[in-house]
């Protein structure tokens, strides 16, 4: 079954990539060439480049070999979506504008018979000096600028058409991917969300929660993107701050370095791990967050002043025999106290309800990071982003600080979000 699956997905992937050869290079060219072979080196290129940082990455290739492959690499995914929903779109356009510039055409071609008649004496002085003479021929007007004469032969115009939707759709794609890449390597902004507790008491009305999620250092980004990150979290002068899962992807020998600025978080810092800390050496990481001054919560809970803060592993670690306990975590706390879970995945809301659990935090989804890849997150988790009520729980959904791959975003822009507390206790 698996392999089955996986000959129809590189049969989808052939078939896409053919397609957008076709539009974008074939299509717009007059016959093979050097044009045509570019274009096939691009695209089969961009792929090699792409499935080369997946595969670096996971298999743990030498740092340098990852950073290398993974900007070509990662970015060429992100275009490659783009640039086929623009030619998929393109192919809405692409009759309209035949037919606008064959009505152009027509339309130029009728105006001389439309034309205001002359007065006989003038025509007799437009006439030729000796019978037969003629008046010099003159080219047809383009029916639209940079459009082949109306009197061309199909192809011609089909040639100009396809120039224009594939010049559209390049231009559409990277400008997108452009800005997406530029939404993220920018910094994560800071989005305030209000969550009321029944069980909070009044003393802890406007406690401030910094949640942080998916930053994934790795081989795109570094020390300085932790630092932004770190910087934003310390403006916001956060009561404390809940990191809820994948911090990176790689080792900590590789990214130690990377995640160094998490030492000068501010405020007392919670951590629980995600599924890309099980791809990256689970352990090792719990170590080195505790060394930079996190508090790492495996399965577990700490009593606040105000309310309980548990923390639950990621579903990812039950291959290590590492998964989430809520029992361990919440089975013998105080019920009528309010309680604060921190579950890397929204799907871990389940457990949270069966154990009254009053608010949990959770990132896991990037809010889909490329639309329309929010839909996709939709089909797999309960919430996608935001804030949701299960029962007498609340779920808030971070997009997460960073991104996974391309270090893109569209339609879902990065956040760090501050939860304030408000008791409802009269």
């Amino acid at each position: 079954m698996i392999i089955v699956f996986a000959l129809l997905a590189l049969g989808v992937l052939v078939g896409a990539n053919w397609y957008l050869w076709r539009r974008l290079f074939r299509d717009t060219t007059r016959s093979a060439g050097p044009a045509r072979r570019a274009g096939a080196a691009l695209i089969a290129g961009g792929w090699a480049l792409a499935v080369g940082a997946l595969v670096a990455e996971r298999a743990g290739a030498p740092f340098w070999l990852q950073q290398v492959l993974a900007w070509p690499g990662f970015l060429w995914l992100a275009l490659s979506v783009y640039l086929l929903l623009a030619v998929v779109a393109g192919e809405v356009v692409r009759p309209l504008l035949r037919r606008f510039l064959e009505r152009r055409a027509r339309a130029s071609a009728a105006a001389p018979a439309d034309a205001e008649p002359v007065p006989a004496g003038v025509a007799a002085t437009r006439a030729p000096a000796a019978e037969g003479a003629r008046a010099p021929e003159r080219a047809p007007e383009p029916a639209h600028p940079g459009a082949p004469p109306e009197d061309a032969p199909g192809p011609s115009r089909r040639l100009f058409v396809s120039r224009v939707v594939a010049g559209a759709a390049a231009t559409a794609a990277v400008g997108t991917v452009g800005y997406g890449t530029y939404g993220v390597l920018r910094g994560p902004r800071v989005k305030r969300v209000t969550v009321p507790l029944a069980k909070l008491p009044r003393a802890a009305h406007g406690y401030r929660i910094a949640v942080v999620s998916d930053i994934h250092l790795g081989p795109v980004l570094g020390r300085d993107f932790a630092q932004k990150v770190v910087d934003t979290v310390n403006s916001t002068q956060p009561d404390i701050v809940a990191v809820v899962g994948d911090l990176v992807d790689g080792s900590v020998k590789n990214l130690g370095p990377a995640a160094a600025p998490l030492r000068r978080l501010r405020a007392p810092s919670y951590f629980v791990t995600g599924n890309h800390e099980y791809f990256s050496g689970a352990e090792q990481w719990v170590e080195e967050v505790r060394r930079l001054g996190l508090h790492p919560l495996e399965n577990a809970r700490t009593e606040l002043p105000y309310f309980d803060l548990a923390g639950v592993n990621d579903i990812a670690g039950e291959s290590e025999g590492q998964g989430p306990d809520f029992g361990r975590a919440l089975g013998d706390r105080d019920t009528a106290r309010a309680c604060v879970l921190l579950a890397h995945q929204p799907v871990q809301i389940h457990e949270a309800v069966r154990h009254h659990v009053d608010l949990q935090l959770s990132g896991h989804t990037h809010g889909g990071q490329l639309w329309p890849g929010n839909f996709l997150a939709a089909a797999a988790n309960p919430t996608v982003a935001g804030l949701e009520r299960y029962g007498d729980t609340q779920l808030y959904v971070s997009r997460g600080a960073g991104a996974w791959g391309p270090p893109t975003r569209v339609g879902a822009p990065s956040d760090i979000t501050v939860i304030e507390l408000a008791a409802t206790r009269a």
